[in-house]
């Protein structure tokens, strides 16, 4: 079996650099061949390696290597990877950092499922040793509350140089991040949670400082026993908690891509390649390029999109249709990587791989849904940017309040309400409420076959109240099938059917193809067909056996002399119901009709009435003509019908229900669709659609399946009210703490919030809003 790798061959990559130095293949080194390296023999050619590693990365893939076609891998590779901003798309940068806006940990632009959370494992090692720290600083510090006088055994002064040197690691080390975000935060002008945490911790670390080293600035009756009142373990104690907040955080982030991991894990590790001498192996999935054979054997998935060379069996597409009932596959067919060939072995050319194939755009997908930020978002930034200064103030005010109103050490209680405003005013919960519930809701829709593109889309789709549909392919499954065979004359309904499928062999007309799989359906004989002529926008003709035969319309009648008035009202009957009928004449008689129709989806009448249930007004805009348009939307009981319509006119009609003060989803599946899904504040697209038609929505509909529909608006409604619980609890919470932690309540209870205490209920509060917006994983669609 021949294999052409003309489009990516290197050809052999021995390449001599010098008497005794030859080419790595795997990574392009040089290596002396006097120098003991490995070496391997692959098809007569010998190969030399500067490593073990590179040796057995050659064993695993000896064509991929030796062709050089891992050198186009390599170039790949080399790029930089592009990271954004989950919640600021505008963000853009080369390599893994911070989001300057928000401090938000960038995300890789193209998700692979094995991205390797440095920022987790960073930060889960920062918590326990920020833990190690703050637990024997709380010992010394409360102990003598619960009858342990550590501070006794130890020394009073001893105590406070020990609480030094177990805060000071923390804060220089640890808390590192949080200072580096908060200074950026002040440096940009963008006020956020980062800038408070800076604040709060850095006040209560340099006034513990100070307290230390130079006591003899504070007045006598701050100190006790020699000693001022230091803020060490509150300041340490508030790092490991917005660490167990940040964790928590980016654990709950990590298993809302849970989605994007199970879409990944549906295409194999390896595929099986077949060499142009005919071996067979299995080679890394990353290694296969556009081009290769692959073999599919029984059972496995298969590895890439690609297309049919040999073999025939039946394929389970269900990942991607959603219907358990397996497709046949034989030679010229396309197949989908991830789907599951159930029996028959197969052999392929590969057509789309890596980032290419239709799974990789799935994930692509979700991913960028993960992304994404809904518009709602732009409040709760706004909101942000005015609440921080204001939060400073009330601290500012706190301070200066206590310090010159407050009983003594007035000192002491000005930087203690102050430290607790600024940490309890973190907008941690804020700046997850929309975040965590869109990444939820993404994966929730993947599992139910609806692909939320990006996020604003999920939200316009709880306030869509006009849905336009496009016919073909949409409500109809967009292939013609017989339907009816009228027999008019002295030919029998089979003989008839024989005949115009003999004539229409020929043809590549949809209606045509109908009518030979209609024939063939029934087991019918098709004879051969001689002086075959197709007479445009009438029909065709030619002699079957001895046969004259004539197929088409009224028109191509009148033109070989016969009259349809005895055949019209049942043709008519049958146009009513949105049929094709084709009349058909045998040796100059009229002998028959044929009937063709798009039949309807199974599950779209149903669907219709479920939309109308969730409110939605239902347009069909289609190119097919009025009277094959009406027949479909009396059926299915739609509101309005516009035939006839071109892809500028479905465009034109979305922006005159939206004038007329209509919010307006957009269905389709083809290249004329494209404009107005673009166009409607959401654009639906059928999975098994034109892939300009997927690009141009915004959610999309795995397997075509219209009920997708009242999946996405659940979906949307569920996720909406997720977003607005979420913003409710990040600023009630903060409104409600801030005056508490000022000392608002001090002059008539003597209440007073430490910032310890502030610190704990900061990071409840974000872990209130995480399992509030993980509830979405569990909606009922």
């Amino acid at each position: 079996m021949a294999h052409d790798h003309h489009n990516h061959s290197h050809g052999n990559m021995e390449i001599p650099v010098g008497d005794n130095v030859a080419v790595d293949p795997v990574c392009g080194m040089q290596v002396a061949l006097d120098a003991g390296k490995p070496t391997e023999i692959w098809q007569d050619q010998t190969f030399h390696f500067c490593s073990d590693k590179c040796h057995g990365k050659f064993n695993g893939d000896p064509y991929f290597y030796a062709s050089g076609n891992n050198q186009l891998k390599q170039d790949e590779a080399s790029q930089s990877v592009e990271y954004t901003c989950p919640m600021h798309p505008e963000i853009l940068q080369q390599g893994p950092g911070t989001c300057p806006i928000c401090g938000m940990a960038l995300e890789p632009v193209t998700a692979t499922g094995e991205e390797k959370n440095e920022e987790l494992e960073d930060f889960t090692r920062r918590m326990w040793i920020s833990a190690a720290a703050a637990v024997p600083l709380v010992i010394m510090t409360m102990g003598p509350l619960v009858g342990l006088p550590v501070r006794e055994w130890i020394g009073e002064k001893p105590a406070v140089y020990l609480e030094f040197v177990l805060a000071t690691p923390i804060i220089l080390w640890a808390a590192k991040p949080f200072f580096v975000r908060g200074w950026n935060s002040i440096r940009t002008m963008n006020p956020n949670m980062w800038t408070l945490i800076a604040l709060g911790v850095g006040a209560a670390y340099l006034y513990s400082l100070v307290a230390t080293f130079l006591p003899g600035v504070f007045p006598e009756e701050y100190k006790s026993g020699g000693v001022v009142g230091t803020y060490y373990e509150a300041a340490v104690v508030i790092v490991t908690l917005v660490f167990v907040g940040q964790v928590l955080e980016l654990r709950a982030r990590e298993r809302t891509g849970d989605a994007i991991k199970a879409l990944l894990d549906l295409a194999p590790k390896t595929a099986r390649r077949i060499l142009a001498n005919g071996d067979e192996y299995d080679a890394p999935l990353e290694n296969i390029l556009e081009g290769d054979l692959l073999r599919v054997r029984p059972g496995d998935a298969v590895p890439v999109d690609g297309v049919v060379i040999e073999g025939t069996t039946a394929i389970d597409e269900s990942m991607l249709t959603g219907e358990s009932l397996p497709v046949t596959k034989g030679p010229d067919d396309p197949v989908t990587g991830g789907t599951i060939n159930k029996n028959g072995s197969l052999v392929i050319r590969a057509a789309r791989v890596g980032a290419d194939t239709v799974l990789s755009q799935i994930v692509e997908m979700v991913a960028g849904a993960k992304r994404s930020r809904a518009p709602i978002q732009g409040m709760a930034d706004k909101v942000s940017s005015v609440f921080v200064p204001l939060v400073v103030l009330i601290a500012s005010t706190a301070f200066v309040v206590w310090y010159f109103f407050g009983p003594d050490p007035a000192l002491i209680f000005a930087v203690a309400s102050a430290v607790s405003v600024l940490i309890i005013a973190c907008p941690c919960a804020l700046g997850l409420a929309t975040p965590i519930s869109i990444t939820t809701a993404a994966g929730r829709g993947a599992q139910a076959g609806v692909l939320i593109k990006d996020a604003e889309a999920l939200e316009r789709m709880a306030g869509v109240d006009t849905l336009i549909v496009d016919k073909t392919g949409t409500l109809t499954e967009g292939k013609p099938k017989l339907t009816d065979t009228l027999a008019l004359g002295n030919v029998k309904e089979d003989e008839l059917l024989s005949l115009a499928a003999a004539l229409e062999k020929g043809s590549e007309h949809p209606l045509a193809e109908a009518i030979v799989a209609g024939a063939q359906d029934k087991g019918l004989e098709v004879g051969k067909i001689a002086d075959f002529e197709a007479v445009t926008g009438k029909g065709v003709q030619g002699m079957i056996g001895k046969r004259i035969v004539a197929l088409g319309n009224k028109a191509m009648m009148a033109g070989i002399g016969l009259t349809t008035e005895t055949a019209d009202a049942q043709a008519d009957a049958l146009r009513a119901e949105g049929k094709t009928a084709m009349y058909v004449a045998v040796d100059g008689d009229l002998a028959g009709i044929v009937a063709v129709a798009d039949p309807i989806k199974g599950n779209v009448a149903d669907t219709i009435k479920a939309l109308h249930g969730v409110g939605l007004r239902i347009i069909m805009a289609t190119g097919d003509n009025e009277h094959t348009a009406q027949a479909v939307a009396s059926q299915l009981g739609i509101d309005e019908v516009r035939a006839g319509v071109m892809p500028e006119d479905k465009k034109d009609l979305v922006e005159e229900l939206r004038r007329a003060g209509h919010s307006i989803a957009m269905a389709g599946d083809g290249v004329n669709d494209a404009p107005a899904l673009a166009a409607a504040d959401v654009g639906i697209a059928m999975g098994t659609g034109a892939d300009v038609a997927v690009e141009s929505a915004g959610i999309t509909l795995l397997g075509g399946d219209l009920s997708g529909i009242v999946r996405a608006r659940k979906l949307a409604k569920a996720t909406l009210r997720n977003i607005k619980q979420n913003l409710f609890f990040a600023f009630a919470y903060n409104a409600a703490g801030v005056p508490v932690a000022a000392g608002i309540l001090y002059p008539l209870t003597g209440t007073l919030l430490s910032p310890m205490i502030a610190a704990a209920a900061m990071s409840l509060s974000s872990v209130s809003v995480i399992s509030n917006a993980l509830r979405l994983r569990k909606v009922g669609l």
